[in-house]
């Protein structure tokens, strides 16, 4: 039976809802108690989830490759010497689909800009120690690699920046707004303010997550962009709390733990549901009882843990296992080989043999179904 859902003020713009399944579950003690009813709550919800129907189109394209420290990778679970750094793939999801006012959207998911990234104190530090140390200028060849612009991507996909309605990032680790939304200031190290990269479109996020980025903790500092809101117009920011669904076929699911307001996208398919975040980096980190990256399935072993987190910041480990559930709970085997669940890390390890044996053990590859057009839909 469908539920009958109102959708907020705030949301109504963007023709989305709350989602009611997963009301007080982040309220619930003890913890063991919370994390069953996270589970609860999902498979009810991926029950209608599914029963509502699938998006228009979806296509990833990959951005640029970042490096990333092992250590934080998998929890400091790799148990064999390796390089100190891996490369992770930043990818730009496109999502088309129909709003529950029946008005045809396009909803850009992860648009990172190298160039604002760059500017996080993580990445500025990283790129100091790295001109410094021998061999620091090799290592950086190792990870690096560009592929595509954001704003290049549309054109590939036969689009326009007019035809973005919104676009929205997991977190806001490493990412400048004012790259996405534009800004009336110019930003250090430019000669004019920069424009918006999407005509119109407005960013959606949570609503803990924009409070961090405006007062920053010390814990949270080095992985956020200093001033990344300055000069934009608050009118292109919809904030919205807890768990949303745009339309039939795409959710925003509040997956709390690797930052406050950390959220994935869901997406229904011809193949069914598909998962994405950066909750982990690799399927290895949501099925380590699979994994064949040494340490990492002996983490899962000898500590019960049905997961091996991303662990770069650890704002609650604790909610970060219970989301990585939440997301396990709504991804579908994936069709390829059943035992691999479709959640695909919206930033990915490479799966380049210059890293082995830290390399995916599965690996999607990307996801394309319908087809994305432009205009009138």
């Amino acid at each position: 039976m469908t539920t009958e859902l109102s959708p907020t003020t705030a949301l109504t713009d963007i023709g989305a809802r709350p989602i009611p399944e997963f009301d007080g579950v982040h309220d619930v003690w003890p913890r063991g108690e919370r994390l069953q009813a996270v589970r609860d709550a999902a498979a009810a919800y991926k029950t209608r989830f599914k029963e509502q129907g699938t998006v228009r189109a979806v296509r990833s394209v990959d951005i640029a490759a970042a490096p990333y420290p092992v250590k934080y990778a998998f929890h400091d679970a790799v148990s064999v010497p390796t390089m100190p750094l891996i490369a992770m793939i930043n990818r730009m999801i496109v999502v088309q689909y129909d709003d529950w006012f029946g008005t045809p959207r396009t909803l850009v998911f992860e648009p990172t800009v190298p160039d604002g990234s760059a500017e996080a104190p993580f990445y500025r530090n990283l790129q100091a120690l790295m001109d410094k140390v021998p061999g620091g200028r090799f290592l950086e060849k190792v990870v690096l690699k560009y592929y595509n612009e954001p704003g290049d991507v549309l054109a590939q996909l036969g689009l326009t920046p007019g035809d973005i309605d919104i676009c929205t990032f997991d977190h806001l680790h490493v990412q400048d707004p004012r790259m996405i939304l534009g800004s009336t200031e110019v930003v250090e190290g430019e000669s004019v303010p920069r424009q918006p990269l999407f005509g119109d479109a407005r960013m959606l996020v949570h609503s803990r997550e924009l409070a961090t980025l405006q007062s920053l903790h010390p814990m949270q500092w080095a992985w956020y962009v200093d001033g990344g809101l300055g000069g934009v117009d608050p009118a292109k920011l919809v904030t919205f709390d807890g768990d949303i669904e745009l339309g039939p076929g795409i959710a925003l699911l509040w997956t709390p733990g690797h930052t406050d307001g950390n959220h994935s996208l869901v997406v229904n398919t011809p193949d069914g549901v598909w998962v994405s975040s950066e909750n982990g980096i690799s399927l290895d980190n949501w099925q380590p009882e699979l994994s064949r990256i040494p340490g990492v399935r002996r983490y899962h072993e000898q500590f019960g843990r049905e997961i091996c987190p991303n662990a770069n910041t650890l704002e609650d480990s604790l909610d970060q296992y219970d989301s990585m559930i939440k997301e396990k709970v709504m991804a579908d085997p994936c069709r390829r080989d059943p035992r691999w669940l479709q959640i695909l890390p919206s930033t990915e390890l490479a799966p380049w043999k210059r890293f082995w044996p830290v390399v995916p053990t599965f690996c999607h590859g990307g996801i394309s179904y319908g087809e994305i057009t432009g205009g009138d839909r």
